[in-house]
């Protein structure tokens, strides 16, 4: 069809980042209205909606679930109602009394509209897993079949469960008889394969394209001693909790790097061609694990003007919105340098942490835990325990060589050995 209310993908987009249909919230012929959520969108950083720009009847879907889509793109339409078309749509009092007094005949109707060629597998496990009928399901697939988002719509549950039911189901539909092929022939029992979203599919393409094509990787390890930050940090603990700032080390961690940024510049640029871009703002980028999603990098920006509690604030801000899948494209976009906390699930040592391109760096920051060190006293030296972590920087050998990396791990561990600084 032509006309109507046209629904486009965002145009504003992070640079380098492909997008694709997660999911239609509506189904050709039902109604919608303005501003009401329309399709989510996922891309390889973060999941987005798209609100619907008119109100009337969704006419026509362009671009369907899982393909990928562009800025701007055409996706669907909107036929707009008159007055006298909403009127004609409305059941008619007549209709509805009728209706309401004829339970058998509702029920006569839907059994009509049950799907004529029968379930697919995954179809009939998730009807089974929720204790549903499938002659109370509307389907809306060729022949009317049902499909597995024609149960998953039917199904109570969060969206956060549908569409994680849904990708577990499109699985098992498109993938099981490869599977048990495969593991037939291999010899090594059953298996399943879990779908890669836009964001996996994506994070693993950067991960290739940066350490294999892009950048030659170099990492360097130091050691920290936190006594002093968390000696600081339980001062100042409660404190900052009562002005809303939860203070975590990572706060610590980004204002040491702000240090250390300023005392090696070059940790906070780009490579080109023709020169080497070191920019004047520092936007750090804070990697965060989200369950079932994976790393999400929002950006804490102009980060060399924060002080302690700000960084503290809005570090706790980008968290929670990140875990909640509420961030948008402008939180995860223009990081001109990373730090990776890998230590909060245990991990002691990552090296090399690959680098988020077209960054020149990236810190890594380990578990942090109490070992035994040797200090000096005057002219005697002792055996003493103190909190403390590696940290590496991973760089682009192109624009650092050895000793600049050195110099930046330098000014970290002693920015943070001597807070407050």
């Amino acid at each position: 069809m032509s006309g109507g209310v046209e629904i486009r993908a965002p145009a504003e987009q992070t640079e380098g980042t492909r997008s694709q249909i997660l999911r239609w919230l509506k189904q050709v012929g039902e109604r919608v209205a303005e501003n009401e959520p329309l399709i989510e969108i996922e891309t390889d950083k973060v999941t987005v909606e798209v609100a619907s720009p008119g109100t009337g009847v969704l006419r026509e879907i362009i671009k369907h679930e899982q393909e990928e889509i562009v800025p701007g793109e055409l996706l669907g339409r909107i036929e707009a109602l008159t007055a006298a078309a909403a009127l004609v749509e409305a059941p008619q009092p007549a209709a509805a009394a009728a209706a309401s007094a004829s339970p058998v005949a509702v029920r006569s109707a839907t059994r009509a509209r049950a799907p004529a060629g029968g379930l697919s597998p995954a179809v009939r496990r998730l009807l089974s897993e929720r204790g549903l009928d499938p002659s109370a399901i509307r389907g809306t697939g060729p022949a009317d079949r049902i499909t597995v988002e024609d149960v998953l719509r039917a199904a109570p549950g969060s969206a956060a469960d549908r569409r994680r039911d849904a990708g577990a189901a499109r699985a098992a539909a498109t993938l099981a008889t490869e599977s048990e092929a495969g593991a037939s022939a291999e010899g090594i029992g059953p298996s399943h394969r879990v779908p890669h979203t836009a964001i996996r599919k994506r994070i693993a393409d950067h991960m290739v394209q940066s350490l294999l094509h892009t950048a030659p990787h170099v990492t360097t390890v130091f050691e920290a001693d936190l006594s002093a930050v968390l000696a600081d940090r339980a001062l100042r603990r409660e404190e900052f909790a009562r002005r809303g700032a939860p203070l975590t080390l990572s706060a610590y961690f980004v204002q040491a790097a702000v240090a250390a940024i300023r005392a090696v510049p070059e940790a906070n640029s780009r490579w080109t061609d023709m020169a080497l871009e070191i920019y004047d703002s520092i936007h750090i980028g804070v990697a965060t694990a989200v369950q079932d999603v994976g790393l999400i990098v929002p950006v804490l920006r102009d980060a060399q003007a924060r002080d302690l509690f700000d960084t503290a604030r809005e570090l706790d801000e980008l968290v929670t919105r990140a875990r909640a899948g509420n961030l948008s494209p402008a939180d995860v976009r223009g990081g001109t340098f990373t730090i990776s906390n890998h230590g909060v699930s245990g991990s002691l040592l990552a090296a090399p942490i690959i680098i988020h391109q077209p960054q020149a760096a990236i810190l890594g920051v380990g578990k942090l835990e109490k070992r035994p060190v040797v200090v000096e006293e005057g002219d005697e030296q002792k055996i003493v325990v103190r909190p403390r972590c590696y940290v590496t920087l991973t760089l682009d050998h192109r624009v650092m060589d050895g000793h600049q990396a050195n110099h930046f791990l330098q000014v970290f561990v002693q920015t943070l050995s001597g807070w407050p600084a």
